[in-house]
């Protein structure tokens, strides 16, 4: 693994896709941790893993179908303006923070307004996402302030 700093170019307009440049930072931030050779290009598997790691619950089936709508090299990877378009219309089919917030009190069974990681490794294996406990962590640990 490369240990030098790179960046990820935007291509996109921002405008016709609704993305902020908080927002655009944060994407760009969860891509890198998984873009482990560091070619601005992340596989279609590790897509799942980093979505989830912005908040994101997308089924095998609906990753299959969002890959298949931005994919320009049908290789098997998705390059970061490829993600940003993705997370562009998952964003908009999620609905309003309304939303997040009932989904998120479903899974934290214990209203204390955090998922411990028995408690996210219980949601992701709800949805059909086996995890190893290093992969929690990692979750957690890119989540907290």
């Amino acid at each position: 693994m490369k240990h030098q700093q790179y960046d990820l170019i935007v291509t996109i307009d921002l405008v016709e896709y609704g993305l902020t440049d908080d927002l655009v930072a944060e994407f760009k931030e969860a891509f890198m941790l998984f873009d482990k050779d560091e070619d601005g290009m992340i596989t279609t598997a590790e897509l799942g893993v980093v979505m989830r790691s912005l908040g994101q619950r997308p089924s095998e089936t609906e990753l299959r179908k969002l890959v298949g709508e931005v994919e320009t090299c049908a290789d098997g990877t998705i390059e970061f303006n490829e993600f940003l378009q993705m997370m562009s219309k998952k964003l908009k089919d999620i609905g309003n923070e309304d939303e997040l917030k009932e989904a998120f009190k479903v899974f934290d069974k214990k209203n204390s307004g955090y998922l411990s990681s028995t408690e996210l490794r219980h949601v992701m294996t709800s949805m059909g996402e086996k995890m190893s406990e290093q992969e929690v962590e990692d979750m957690i640990k890119e989540a907290a302030p």
